[in-house]
Protein backbone atom coordinates (compact mmCIF):
# COMPACT_ATOMS: atom_id res chain seq x y z
CA UNK A 1 0.00 0.00 0.00
CA UNK A 2 1.45 3.39 -0.94
CA UNK A 3 2.24 5.21 1.90
CA UNK A 4 0.87 9.05 2.08
CA UNK A 5 2.81 12.24 3.35
CA UNK A 6 0.80 15.10 4.79
CA UNK A 7 2.94 18.39 3.74
CA UNK A 8 2.38 21.57 5.17
CA UNK A 9 4.47 24.91 3.41
CA UNK A 10 4.66 28.18 4.58
CA UNK A 11 5.16 31.05 2.59
CA UNK A 12 7.08 33.04 5.22
CA UNK A 13 6.47 36.09 2.46
CA UNK A 14 2.89 36.47 2.90
CA UNK A 15 2.65 36.97 6.82
CA UNK A 16 0.57 39.94 7.28
CA UNK A 17 1.80 43.73 8.40
CA UNK A 18 -0.97 43.31 11.07
CA UNK A 19 0.88 40.40 13.10
CA UNK A 20 4.46 42.20 12.51
CA UNK A 21 3.22 45.27 13.99
CA UNK A 22 1.61 43.23 16.97
CA UNK A 23 4.83 41.30 17.74
CA UNK A 24 6.65 44.74 18.36
CA UNK A 25 4.09 46.11 19.97
CA UNK A 26 4.10 43.47 22.39
CA UNK A 27 8.06 43.43 22.68
CA UNK A 28 7.78 47.21 23.72
CA UNK A 29 5.27 46.79 25.99
CA UNK A 30 7.29 43.85 27.93
CA UNK A 31 10.12 46.46 27.84
CA UNK A 32 8.26 48.97 29.35
CA UNK A 33 6.94 46.94 32.07
CA UNK A 34 10.44 45.66 33.06
CA UNK A 35 11.78 48.92 33.45
CA UNK A 36 8.76 50.68 34.76
CA UNK A 37 8.89 47.66 37.64
CA UNK A 38 12.76 48.35 37.83
CA UNK A 39 11.97 51.87 38.21
CA UNK A 40 9.00 51.88 40.99
CA UNK A 41 10.86 49.25 42.79
CA UNK A 42 14.20 51.53 42.56
CA UNK A 43 11.79 54.35 44.46
CA UNK A 44 10.16 52.24 47.21
CA UNK A 45 6.99 52.39 45.24
CA UNK A 46 6.04 48.30 46.47
CA UNK A 47 7.31 48.79 50.20
CA UNK A 48 4.76 48.53 52.66
CA UNK A 49 2.47 52.21 53.48
CA UNK A 50 2.28 53.32 56.83
CA UNK A 51 -1.11 51.80 58.47
CA UNK A 52 -1.87 55.10 60.49
CA UNK A 53 -4.01 57.08 58.89
CA UNK A 54 -1.98 60.69 58.51
CA UNK A 55 -5.03 63.06 59.81
CA UNK A 56 -5.20 66.20 58.33
CA UNK A 57 -3.02 69.42 58.69
CA UNK A 58 -0.23 67.46 60.10
CA UNK A 59 3.56 68.23 59.81
CA UNK A 60 5.58 65.58 58.22
CA UNK A 61 8.51 64.32 59.98
CA UNK A 62 10.97 64.33 56.96
CA UNK A 63 14.46 63.42 58.65
CA UNK A 64 15.61 62.28 61.53
CA UNK A 65 18.37 60.68 63.78
CA UNK A 66 19.41 59.51 66.82
CA UNK A 67 16.66 58.75 69.59
CA UNK A 68 13.67 60.66 68.30
CA UNK A 69 10.42 60.06 70.53
CA UNK A 70 6.50 61.22 69.78
CA UNK A 71 4.08 61.39 72.37
CA UNK A 72 0.78 61.35 70.59
CA UNK A 73 -1.68 63.51 72.55
CA UNK A 74 -4.85 61.44 71.69
CA UNK A 75 -3.56 58.14 73.59
CA UNK A 76 -0.33 59.91 75.52
CA UNK A 77 1.17 57.01 73.84
CA UNK A 78 4.95 57.17 72.73
CA UNK A 79 5.89 56.32 70.01
CA UNK A 80 10.02 55.87 69.30
CA UNK A 81 10.62 56.76 65.75
CA UNK A 82 12.00 54.65 62.82
CA UNK A 83 10.70 55.47 59.98
CA UNK A 84 9.20 58.89 58.74
CA UNK A 85 5.45 59.51 60.37
CA UNK A 86 3.44 62.84 61.09
CA UNK A 87 3.01 65.02 63.75
CA UNK A 88 -0.50 66.79 64.62
CA UNK A 89 -1.91 69.36 67.30
CA UNK A 90 -0.64 68.06 70.86
CA UNK A 91 2.10 65.90 69.90
CA UNK A 92 5.69 66.25 71.47
CA UNK A 93 8.48 65.78 70.33
CA UNK A 94 11.39 64.44 72.17
CA UNK A 95 15.22 64.19 71.23
CA UNK A 96 17.73 62.32 73.32
CA UNK A 97 21.44 62.76 73.38
CA UNK A 98 21.91 61.56 70.10
CA UNK A 99 18.80 62.59 68.41
CA UNK A 100 17.66 65.21 66.18
CA UNK A 101 14.48 65.88 64.10
CA UNK A 102 13.29 67.85 61.03
CA UNK A 103 9.82 68.62 60.54
CA UNK A 104 7.86 70.40 57.24
CA UNK A 105 4.90 71.94 58.83
CA UNK A 106 1.63 72.92 56.78
CA UNK A 107 2.64 76.42 56.49
CA UNK A 108 5.86 75.68 54.61
CA UNK A 109 8.20 76.00 57.19
CA UNK A 110 11.04 73.73 58.21
CA UNK A 111 11.17 73.17 62.11
CA UNK A 112 14.69 71.73 62.91
CA UNK A 113 14.82 69.88 66.73
CA UNK A 114 18.10 69.77 68.28
CA UNK A 115 19.47 67.00 70.66
CA UNK A 116 17.94 67.09 74.39
CA UNK A 117 14.79 69.24 73.25
CA UNK A 118 11.42 69.04 74.20
CA UNK A 119 8.87 70.46 71.95
CA UNK A 120 5.07 70.39 71.77
CA UNK A 121 2.71 71.48 68.88
CA UNK A 122 0.23 73.55 69.74
CA UNK A 123 -1.64 74.42 66.51
CA UNK A 124 -1.26 73.07 63.05
CA UNK A 125 -4.73 74.23 61.19
CA UNK A 126 -5.65 75.33 58.13
CA UNK A 127 -9.06 77.60 57.32
CA UNK A 128 -9.85 80.20 55.37
CA UNK A 129 -7.01 79.59 52.75
CA UNK A 130 -4.74 80.53 55.71
CA UNK A 131 -2.61 78.97 58.29
CA UNK A 132 -1.84 78.38 61.53
CA UNK A 133 1.68 76.65 63.36
CA UNK A 134 2.23 77.25 67.45
CA UNK A 135 5.27 75.50 68.62
CA UNK A 136 6.14 75.68 72.56
CA UNK A 137 9.90 74.82 72.92
CA UNK A 138 9.79 73.24 76.77
CA UNK A 139 13.85 72.86 77.10
CA UNK A 140 16.82 72.45 74.46
CA UNK A 141 16.58 74.24 71.06
CA UNK A 142 15.45 74.42 67.73
CA UNK A 143 15.89 75.93 64.47
CA UNK A 144 12.76 77.43 62.27
CA UNK A 145 12.74 78.88 58.70
CA UNK A 146 9.82 80.34 57.10
CA UNK A 147 9.28 80.46 53.78
CA UNK A 148 7.17 83.28 51.79
CA UNK A 149 3.86 83.51 53.93
CA UNK A 150 0.97 84.84 52.94
CA UNK A 151 -1.21 87.82 55.23
CA UNK A 152 -3.57 85.18 57.29
CA UNK A 153 -0.38 82.83 57.81
CA UNK A 154 0.78 82.77 62.06
CA UNK A 155 3.68 81.34 62.34
CA UNK A 156 4.28 81.35 66.46
CA UNK A 157 6.89 79.84 68.93
CA UNK A 158 6.37 80.26 72.91
CA UNK A 159 9.43 80.44 74.64
CA UNK A 160 9.64 81.12 78.43
CA UNK A 161 7.39 83.97 78.79
CA UNK A 162 7.38 84.74 75.15
CA UNK A 163 5.08 84.49 72.25
CA UNK A 164 7.22 84.96 69.04
CA UNK A 165 5.53 85.30 65.69
CA UNK A 166 7.92 84.69 62.75
CA UNK A 167 8.07 86.69 59.43
CA UNK A 168 8.35 85.55 56.39
CA UNK A 169 11.56 84.37 55.03
CA UNK A 170 12.98 84.27 58.78
CA UNK A 171 15.53 81.75 59.52
CA UNK A 172 15.65 81.91 63.72
CA UNK A 173 16.86 79.78 66.82
CA UNK A 174 15.20 79.85 69.67
CA UNK A 175 16.87 78.00 73.46
CA UNK A 176 15.43 77.74 76.91
CA UNK A 177 16.63 75.77 79.73
CA UNK A 178 13.66 73.94 81.53
CA UNK A 179 15.84 74.43 84.61
CA UNK A 180 16.08 78.25 84.97
CA UNK A 181 12.93 78.96 82.67
CA UNK A 182 15.26 81.53 80.57
CA UNK A 183 15.41 81.42 76.97
CA UNK A 184 17.19 83.06 74.22
CA UNK A 185 16.12 84.04 70.54
CA UNK A 186 18.64 84.31 67.29
CA UNK A 187 17.68 85.71 64.41
CA UNK A 188 19.98 84.68 61.66
CA UNK A 189 17.74 86.01 58.50
CA UNK A 190 14.31 87.75 58.13
CA UNK A 191 12.41 89.05 61.90
CA UNK A 192 10.77 87.87 64.75
CA UNK A 193 7.77 89.82 66.32
CA UNK A 194 8.15 89.17 70.20
CA UNK A 195 5.54 89.84 72.81
CA UNK A 196 6.40 89.63 76.82
CA UNK A 197 3.46 90.71 79.11
CA UNK A 198 1.54 92.65 76.31
CA UNK A 199 4.70 94.22 75.12
CA UNK A 200 6.21 94.09 71.90
CA UNK A 201 9.54 94.07 70.50
CA UNK A 202 10.77 93.48 66.91
CA UNK A 203 13.67 91.36 67.16
CA UNK A 204 15.76 91.78 63.82
CA UNK A 205 18.36 90.41 61.27
CA UNK A 206 21.90 89.37 62.84
CA UNK A 207 19.68 90.29 66.63
CA UNK A 208 20.54 88.24 69.79
CA UNK A 209 17.73 88.80 72.39
CA UNK A 210 17.54 87.34 76.59
CA UNK A 211 13.69 86.61 78.18
CA UNK A 212 14.21 86.10 81.58
CA UNK A 213 12.16 87.21 84.25
CA UNK A 214 9.31 88.07 82.41
CA UNK A 215 10.70 90.45 79.93
CA UNK A 216 13.21 90.79 77.13
CA UNK A 217 16.28 92.12 77.60
CA UNK A 218 18.08 95.06 75.20
CA UNK A 219 18.70 93.31 71.77
CA UNK A 220 22.38 92.37 71.04
CA UNK A 221 24.40 92.36 67.71
CA UNK A 222 24.37 88.22 67.15
CA UNK A 223 27.63 86.53 67.78
CA UNK A 224 28.73 84.31 65.49
CA UNK A 225 30.40 80.62 66.25
CA UNK A 226 34.19 80.50 66.71
CA UNK A 227 35.47 79.22 63.23
CA UNK A 228 37.92 76.37 63.68
CA UNK A 229 41.43 76.28 62.34
CA UNK A 230 43.52 73.20 64.09
CA UNK A 231 43.10 70.16 63.78
CA UNK A 232 41.59 70.61 60.17
CA UNK A 233 38.06 68.43 60.01
CA UNK A 234 38.94 64.47 59.06
CA UNK A 235 42.64 65.05 59.70
CA UNK A 236 45.05 61.83 60.45
CA UNK A 237 47.70 62.50 63.66
CA UNK A 238 50.33 60.04 63.57
CA UNK A 239 51.38 59.85 67.49
CA UNK A 240 55.08 59.66 67.26
CA UNK A 241 54.92 58.11 71.35
CA UNK A 242 53.49 54.79 72.90
CA UNK A 243 51.37 57.77 75.32
CA UNK A 244 50.04 59.16 72.81
CA UNK A 245 49.68 62.48 70.57
CA UNK A 246 50.25 66.06 71.68
CA UNK A 247 47.74 68.58 69.81
CA UNK A 248 46.99 72.10 70.06
CA UNK A 249 43.33 73.01 69.51
CA UNK A 250 43.25 76.54 67.35
CA UNK A 251 40.07 78.64 66.99
CA UNK A 252 39.31 82.80 65.68
CA UNK A 253 37.77 84.81 67.55
CA UNK A 254 34.25 86.06 65.90
CA UNK A 255 34.75 89.37 67.71
CA UNK A 256 38.45 90.40 67.43
CA UNK A 257 37.12 93.65 69.08
CA UNK A 258 35.65 92.05 71.75
CA UNK A 259 37.44 90.40 74.84
CA UNK A 260 35.37 87.26 74.97
CA UNK A 261 35.55 83.57 76.77
CA UNK A 262 35.52 80.17 74.62
CA UNK A 263 34.30 77.02 75.66
CA UNK A 264 35.81 73.56 73.91
CA UNK A 265 34.59 70.16 73.63
CA UNK A 266 36.40 67.17 72.80
CA UNK A 267 34.11 63.52 72.72
CA UNK A 268 34.26 60.49 71.10
CA UNK A 269 30.96 60.93 69.82
CA UNK A 270 29.61 63.09 67.59
CA UNK A 271 26.70 64.25 69.61
CA UNK A 272 28.97 64.97 72.34
CA UNK A 273 26.61 62.94 74.98
CA UNK A 274 28.24 63.04 78.61
CA UNK A 275 29.70 59.35 78.13
CA UNK A 276 31.99 60.24 75.04
CA UNK A 277 33.30 63.26 76.85
CA UNK A 278 36.76 63.56 77.07
CA UNK A 279 37.77 67.22 77.87
CA UNK A 280 34.77 70.05 78.62
CA UNK A 281 37.01 73.40 79.05
CA UNK A 282 34.92 76.77 80.07
CA UNK A 283 36.04 80.32 80.21
CA UNK A 284 39.21 79.97 78.25
CA UNK A 285 40.82 83.71 77.56
CA UNK A 286 43.20 82.58 74.71
CA UNK A 287 42.06 81.41 71.12
CA UNK A 288 44.24 78.41 71.65
CA UNK A 289 44.65 74.94 74.06
CA UNK A 290 46.97 72.32 74.23
CA UNK A 291 46.14 68.60 75.07
CA UNK A 292 48.78 66.28 75.16
CA UNK A 293 48.90 62.44 75.04
CA UNK A 294 46.10 62.05 73.47
CA UNK A 295 45.75 58.12 72.50
CA UNK A 296 44.68 56.64 69.39
CA UNK A 297 41.15 56.76 68.00
CA UNK A 298 38.32 59.27 66.28
CA UNK A 299 37.46 62.36 68.13
CA UNK A 300 35.39 65.17 67.50
CA UNK A 301 35.72 68.97 68.69
CA UNK A 302 33.46 71.82 68.79
CA UNK A 303 33.72 75.24 70.43
CA UNK A 304 31.63 78.45 71.37
CA UNK A 305 32.15 81.89 72.58
CA UNK A 306 30.48 83.91 75.25
CA UNK A 307 30.50 87.69 75.35
CA UNK A 308 30.68 90.19 78.98
CA UNK A 309 26.88 90.91 78.41
CA UNK A 310 26.27 86.62 78.84
CA UNK A 311 24.93 86.24 75.53
CA UNK A 312 26.67 82.73 74.45
CA UNK A 313 27.21 81.42 70.52
CA UNK A 314 26.00 78.17 69.05
CA UNK A 315 28.37 75.57 68.85
CA UNK A 316 30.53 75.51 65.65
CA UNK A 317 30.07 72.39 63.85
CA UNK A 318 31.87 69.50 64.90
CA UNK A 319 35.15 68.65 63.37
CA UNK A 320 36.57 65.55 63.07
CA UNK A 321 40.30 64.10 63.82
CA UNK A 322 42.23 60.84 64.40
CA UNK A 323 45.34 59.47 66.30
CA UNK A 324 46.94 56.82 64.72
CA UNK A 325 49.65 54.71 65.50
CA UNK A 326 52.68 53.28 62.27
CA UNK A 327 51.35 50.26 62.86
CA UNK A 328 51.52 47.01 60.01
CA UNK A 329 47.80 47.00 58.08
CA UNK A 330 45.52 44.82 59.23
CA UNK A 331 42.07 43.70 57.42
CA UNK A 332 39.16 44.55 59.07
CA UNK A 333 36.12 42.12 58.28
CA UNK A 334 32.46 42.62 58.68
CA UNK A 335 29.33 40.09 58.21
CA UNK A 336 25.66 39.74 58.43
CA UNK A 337 24.52 42.93 56.01
CA UNK A 338 21.45 43.79 56.02
CA UNK A 339 19.38 46.70 54.80
CA UNK A 340 16.49 48.12 55.36
CA UNK A 341 14.64 50.74 53.43
CA UNK A 342 12.68 53.27 55.68
CA UNK A 343 11.39 55.19 52.55
CA UNK A 344 12.58 57.76 49.71
CA UNK A 345 15.86 57.43 49.52
CA UNK A 346 16.33 56.21 53.21
CA UNK A 347 17.68 52.98 54.40
CA UNK A 348 19.12 51.62 57.33
CA UNK A 349 22.20 49.79 57.29
CA UNK A 350 22.96 46.85 59.94
CA UNK A 351 25.76 44.41 60.20
CA UNK A 352 28.52 43.37 62.25
CA UNK A 353 32.23 44.26 62.59
CA UNK A 354 35.31 44.50 65.07
CA UNK A 355 33.84 46.06 68.84
CA UNK A 356 34.64 49.81 68.50
CA UNK A 357 35.01 50.41 65.11
CA UNK A 358 34.10 53.26 63.26
CA UNK A 359 31.40 52.60 60.19
CA UNK A 360 31.23 55.69 58.17
CA UNK A 361 29.10 55.58 54.99
CA UNK A 362 27.68 58.87 52.67
CA UNK A 363 28.91 61.01 55.25
CA UNK A 364 27.78 58.93 58.14
CA UNK A 365 28.91 56.88 61.11
CA UNK A 366 28.46 55.18 63.95
CA UNK A 367 30.66 53.04 66.43
CA UNK A 368 29.96 48.99 67.08
CA UNK A 369 29.07 47.93 69.96
CA UNK A 370 30.58 45.89 72.27
CA UNK A 371 29.53 42.33 70.30
CA UNK A 372 30.42 44.39 66.76
CA UNK A 373 27.17 44.98 65.49
CA UNK A 374 26.26 48.09 64.65
CA UNK A 375 23.09 50.29 63.42
CA UNK A 376 23.50 53.59 60.64
CA UNK A 377 20.93 55.22 58.48
CA UNK A 378 22.10 56.89 55.68
CA UNK A 379 20.70 59.06 52.72
CA UNK A 380 21.25 57.43 49.25
CA UNK A 381 20.05 57.85 45.04
CA UNK A 382 22.66 55.26 43.95
CA UNK A 383 21.69 51.26 44.33
CA UNK A 384 25.28 50.77 45.84
CA UNK A 385 26.97 52.91 48.51
CA UNK A 386 30.57 52.60 50.13
CA UNK A 387 30.81 51.82 53.58
CA UNK A 388 34.18 52.12 55.02
CA UNK A 389 35.49 50.71 58.75
CA UNK A 390 38.14 51.65 60.46
CA UNK A 391 39.79 50.85 64.04
CA UNK A 392 41.58 53.46 66.15
CA UNK A 393 45.23 51.85 65.00
CA UNK A 394 44.37 53.42 61.74
CA UNK A 395 43.18 50.28 59.93
CA UNK A 396 40.24 50.13 57.51
CA UNK A 397 38.64 48.36 55.07
CA UNK A 398 36.25 49.62 52.84
CA UNK A 399 33.05 48.04 51.34
CA UNK A 400 30.68 48.49 48.12
CA UNK A 401 27.46 47.25 49.56
CA UNK A 402 24.48 46.42 47.29
CA UNK A 403 21.55 48.27 48.71
CA UNK A 404 19.07 46.11 46.64
CA UNK A 405 20.32 42.43 47.83
CA UNK A 406 21.95 43.45 51.45
CA UNK A 407 25.67 41.84 50.29
CA UNK A 408 28.96 43.44 49.74
CA UNK A 409 29.54 43.58 46.25
CA UNK A 410 33.41 43.74 46.23
CA UNK A 411 35.66 45.53 48.97
CA UNK A 412 38.46 48.88 48.49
Amino acid sequence: MEKKYHKFYVDWWNIKKTTVYGIVALIVLVLALGIGGWWSWRNNWFAAADSAEVPPDAGRLISFEGDVRIIRAATRETILVTKQTYVSAGDTIQTQSDGRATVQMIDGSTLAVRPNSTVVIRDSSSIFGGTNVRLALDDGQINVKTDQQPENTQNVVEVSESENRLLAQTDASFNTDAATGGGEIRIIRGGVESSVSGEKTLIKENEFALVNNGKIAAKEKLLDSPKQNNPANSSQIVSTSSSGADITFRWQSPAASEQLVFLLQMSKSPFFVADSMVIERDALTSDNFTLGNIPPGVYYWRTRARANSGQTSNWSEPWKFSVVKREVGQTIEASDWAVEPVGGDIYIITGRTQAGTVVRAQGRETFASGDGSFRLQISAAAPDVGVEIRDERGNRSGFALSLRTSTAVRRY
